[in-house]
């Protein structure tokens, strides 16, 4: 099979290409996994995060890649769960224990043995690939694999953030970032709280004019100042300036999500300092989202079915999935970028 492989950890520049194309052989299922060949795969800011070094070490050489789509076509001998033929997709979430007092309270996304697709096993940047079928998810009728990709963990993850936003219908969500994931959570907001003024933060005038093409009440720069207060931000970009931002147009009482792995470090970054009486005084909160429950994409997914949520999405042979992260890299970014594997 063909697959993109991350064989060595890098900093990318606007001429690189962290990922090799290689040739394989297909994986066999274990007794309790699925065998999924690949449909389409969208591509996160997590696998930068990956790249660069950001996230734990991935085990390498590994393909990268959790927005995975596809149908089942083999399984296991103790495999039940999925039908062959039937359409499947695969978070970031690959494994957890099962067993630990967090995975018994529901939070496994936090369980000291959490395994990441496309880090600690090979995912989705390859015309086939193994999981454990309870880690996989029927996609539901309606929803083409181009289209369900991205709500496997933009979607899911946003979910997730929105959820610990605890906002109340008519109170104020301020989006800071506009990319794959914030666009969608942008139509969910605007489902789930149908009162509530949604305003966008982003770098870009592309960016915010997108956000206002989807309903966005207001949209400006990352240190302007919005129409009013918000009583929750969620933060979905690498850098550390637009948190201090968001903190200093975050009403009393108010909480911020941070949705991000790590941040950048730069230079500039260092040189940051947060100011407690304009940024974090008045019972201000930070709360940060670390990755998604399978109950997140299970959630997401039967919303987004029944309410139309869909991404914008720009698509790329799978060869070119150098090509589509260093666009997300470097800010070229409207909706979510898919890879598909049929001119694989």
């Amino acid at each position: 099979m063909k697959a993109m492989q991350l064989r060595h950890l890098c900093q990318i520049n606007e001429s690189s290409a962290p990922l090799d194309k290689v040739e394989i052989d297909p994986f066999d299922p274990a007794e309790y996994e699925v065998l999924i060949k690949v449909d389409a795969c969208a591509v996160c800011h997590t696998e930068l995060d990956e790249i660069e070094g950001r996230t734990p070490p991935p085990v390498l050489p590994v393909i990268p890649g959790h927005q995975v789509v596809g149908e089942v076509i083999a399984q296991g001998s103790e495999a039940s769960l999925h039908q062959i033929g039937e359409l499947v997709g695969v978070g970031w979430i690959g494994g957890a224990c099962g067993s630990c007092d967090l995975c018994r309270s529901g939070l496994e996304n936090l369980c000291p043995k959490f395994t990441a697709t496309g880090r600690d096993i090979n995912g989705g940047y390859a015309q086939y690939m193994v999981i454990d079928e309870n880690f996989a998810h029927k996609i539901p009728d309606g929803v083409n694999a181009q289209q369900a990709a991205p709500l496997l963990c933009a979607g899911a993850i946003g979910y997730r953030s929105l959820s610990l936003c605890e906002l109340e219908n008519g109170q104020v969500l301020g989006l800071t970032g506009f990319g794959g994931s914030g666009h969608l959570v942008l139509q969910l907001a605007r489902h789930l709280l149908p009162d509530s003024p949604l305003y966008v933060f982003a770098r870009s005038p592309r960016e915010r004019a997108f956000a206002l093409e989807l309903g966005a009440d207001w949209a400006g720069g990352s240190a302007d100042r919005p129409p009013r207060l918000a009583q929750a931000i969620i933060d979905t970009t690498p850098a550390w300036q637009p948190v201090l931002s968001a903190l200093e147009v975050l009403a009393p009482g108010g909480r911020l999500v941070i949705n991000a792995i790590r941040k950048e470090e730069t230079d500039k970054a260092r040189l940051i300092t947060l100011d407690y009486p304009s940024q974090l005084w008045k019972e201000k909160e930070i709360k940060s989202v670390a990755n998604v429950a399978r109950e997140d994409i299970r959630q997401f997914l039967a919303i987004a079915a029944e309410t139309g949520i869909r991404p914008e999405i720009q698509e790329f042979p799978l060869e070119d999935a150098n090509a589509a992260l260093l666009e997300l890299k470097f800010g070229h970014v409207r909706g979510a970028k898919v890879l598909r594997m049929e001119d694989a």
